[in-house]
């Protein structure tokens, strides 16, 4: 759901048609200002995503290491256990061969459903892992997009003051020029 309303608002405000927005605007510094604003907030919103999805997978992956690391620890047991049975059998004692025996079956079955929580989770990972990819690059062109947001609010900024500077020269230049002095 977040990641629809982000890429959601990042697709309207990619299509805005600036130009048209600031011919409608009153003050077209003002509405670049708050459209600059605006997609501020949208870019934290999806950094905050993109580090929920990152956390995410980063707790996949410790589970699944997590499970890859119980599954040879139980793996490792199975076989102490096993030597240890094989032992008892060599020296004559059945009884506790057995039993070694026994918990070599356990230490296996645990080793088993160890390996297959991991290899579960794996699909899981890579999904989580391209989501992550995908989330970084909508994040990286909404920067871009900002930035040409940011340049043409500069050029506009600039524009407006380069107008108000000839407007000032060109009203003073007609004042002095249409000046009489006052007749004696």
């Amino acid at each position: 759901m977040v990641k629809q309303s982000i890429f959601g608002r990042i697709a309207q405000l990619a299509k805005a048609n600036i130009n048209a927005l600031l011919d409608q605007a009153e003050d077209p510094q003002k509405m670049l200002d708050q459209m600059v604003r605006d997609y501020s907030n949208n870019i934290a919103e999806a950094e905050s995503a993109v580090a929920q999805t990152i956390g995410n997978l980063r707790m996949l992956q410790a589970d699944y290491n997590e499970d890859v690391k119980n599954a040879q620890d139980w793996g490792n047991k199975a076989l102490a256990a096993s030597r240890k049975a094989d032992e008892y059998r060599a020296s004559g004692n059945a009884a506790d061969a057995v039993k070694f025996d026994n918990l070599a079956k356990v230490a296996i079955q645990r080793q088993m459903s160890a390996e297959n929580e991991a290899k579960a989770a794996e699909p899981n990972i890579a999904s989580q892992s391209e989501v992550v990819d995908k989330l970084k690059s909508g994040l990286d062109q909404m920067k871009g997009k900002l930035n040409e947001l940011t340049s043409k609010r500069n050029e506009l900024v600039a524009r407006s003051k380069t107008v108000a500077a000839q407007t000032q020269v060109h009203d003073a230049s007609r004042a002095s020029t249409s000046w009489t002095p006052p007749a004696r």
